[in-house]
């Protein structure tokens, strides 16, 4: 019997870019990897930005099969809708358009159905992007589930970001608390969310807060992500990895509700391996990063913080390394672990 899938593979850590390019990538011809002058899966980042009359079209896509399906603070619909919005913004694109699918296990309540969907389009609503196509299954009872989404985002970019392009001396920016989507979904998957109080999930968009600063200082923003699955350790990990550079943060400037923190503590898991669904993480050039950390607090994002910066490695072991100043003084490695929690987003 030959190797098999684990959910370590899915859980959007090292495993999972392990996989996508053992699986995908490197059966994909090189020039086959992107459009034209654009970018595609040669670089690995949130979507795919095609050259459209002197602009950039920003195409995203994602699939989400969170359970449970309803959770404090949203549901696979809203989740769905933000997720992918988000990605389109994170690379700098004015979302305008989403496509959904949507899988369905024979037997759900349709009243059930029919909320989640509105909550899909509700959330679509308010940021203005239109719903234009998609398709609709249902599964034999036992296939699937309840419920899987899938949605494709469109947006317009002027500069699109690509997160390739992170210099020595950016500073690490996190617009949010982190970990507060993990933690509640792991609450509620444990029997606990009615027992812990203060957890939930953090999904919205970042269109209205995070899209209108980086149209603002987009050439000196390097590069941008929403630390989803793998959390804010997954993310840095990943851009220090692709440029071979170093970045360091400080542990205790991390936002995160106590909360959280405590509920987590008691777990044994790691908060910055946790999903987040409505928090940025941005690399920006250090002589207008207090700046940034401004507008995004004047945006709404009050607790916006900068938590680290890129250096390069003093040793070459520490080449495409993430390393963490504790509160203490001292300095760990941070390595993006595949929290075994699957069906998080």
């Amino acid at each position: 019997m030959g190797r098999r899938v684990t959910l370590a593979e899915g859980a959007g850590g090292k495993e999972t870019w392990e996989a996508i390019h053992s699986l995908i990538v490197s059966k994909v011809r090189e020039d086959l990897r992107k459009v034209g002058e654009g970018f595609g899966i040669d670089v690995m980042d949130d979507g795919a930005v095609i050259p459209v009359g002197g602009k950039y079209l920003i195409i995203a896509s994602d699939s989400f099969t969170v359970k449970p399906i309803r959770f404090p603070g949203g549901d696979i619909g809203s989740l769905a809708a933000h997720g992918v919005i988000n990605d389109v913004v994170m690379m700098g694109g004015d979302p305008f358009a989403f496509m959904d699918t949507v899988i369905v296990e024979e037997g759900m309540d349709y009243d059930e159905l029919s909320d989640i969907l509105n909550s899909l389009v509700k959330a679509l609503e308010s940021d203005e992007v239109a719903l234009i196509g998609g398709d609709f299954k249902v599964m034999p009872k036992g296939s699937v589930d309840k419920i899987v989404i899938s949605g494709v985002g469109l947006g317009y970019a002027e500069r699109p970001i690509i997160d390739n392009e992170l210099r020595p001396g950016d500073k690490v920016i996190v617009t949010a608390p982190i970990a507060e989507h993990g933690a509640t979904i792991l609450a509620s998957q444990i029997g606990l969310i009615e027992k812990v109080e203060g957890l939930r999930s953090d999904t919205k968009s970042l269109k209205s807060s995070v899209l209108p600063v980086i149209r603002k200082y987009g050439t000196w923003i390097h590069a941008a992500r929403d630390p989803t699955r793998g959390g804010l350790a997954a993310t840095l990990s990943e851009w220090a990895s692709q440029t071979k550079l170093m970045i360091k943060v400080w542990r205790g400037d991390i936002p995160i509700r106590r909360e959280v923190a405590d509920f987590l503590d008691a777990m044994g898991v790691d908060p910055l391996s946790l999903a987040c669904e409505g928090v940025a993480v941005l690399a920006v050039r250090p002589d207008v990063a207090d700046e940034v950390v401004s507008e995004l607090r004047k945006m709404g994002e009050t607790q916006a913080t900068i938590v680290g910066e890129v250096t390069q490695p003093p040793t070459p072991v520490l080449s495409g390394r993430v390393v963490a100043v504790t509160e203490v003084g001292g300095m760990t490695l941070i390595e993006p672990k595949s929290v075994n929690l699957p069906r998080i987003c």
